[in-house]
C-alpha cells in the first residue's frame, strides 16, 4: 500500500521552529517531485513548498520564502520541511504530497501545526 505519513507537527510559540517529516512507503518516490501543502478549516488547501525529484530545484510560496526550507533524502524515501520564524498565520494542517509520474497526486493524512501568538 502506497502511503505518505507526516510527523513533527505540534504547538509552538510565534518565532519558534518546527521540522516536519514525511515518510513514504509502498513504493519509492525518488523519481517523483514532492511537496508540502497546508489547509485551514474552511479554506482551500494551499501550496507551501516543492522539491524536484533530484532535490536540486525548490519552489516556495511567497508567504514562507526565507523562513521555510524543503529538503529530501531519497535513500530514506523521505521529505522534510524546516519551518523557522513561525507566525500565527502558519497555523494549519500540513500535508505531504508526491506527484507520481508528474501527474498523479498522493497525499498524506496531515499533521497539525499550531503557532501561538
Amino acid at each position: 500500500q502506497v502511503q505518505l505519513v507526516e510527523s513533527g507537527g505540534g504547538l509552538v510559540q510565534a518565532g519558534g521552529s518546527l521540522r516536519l517529516s514525511c515518510a513514504a512507503s509502498g513504493r519509492t518516490f525518488s523519481r517523483d517531485d514532492m511537496g508540502w501543502y497546508r489547509q485551514v478549516p474552511g479554506k482551500e488547501r494551499e501550496f507551501v513548498a516543492a522539491v524536484s525529484w533530484r532535490g536540486g530545484t525548490t519552489h516556495y510560496a511567497d508567504s514562507v520564502k526565507g523562513r521555510f526550507t524543503i529538503s529530501r533524502d531519497n535513500a530514506k524515501n523521505a521529505v522534510y520541511l524546516q519551518m523557522n520564524s513561525l507566525k500565527a498565520e502558519d497555523t494549519a494542517i500540513y500535508f505531504c504530497n508526491a506527484k507520481v509520474y508528474g501527474k498523479f497526486d498522493v497525499w498524506g493524512q496531515g499533521t497539525q501545526v499550531t503557532v501561538s501568538s
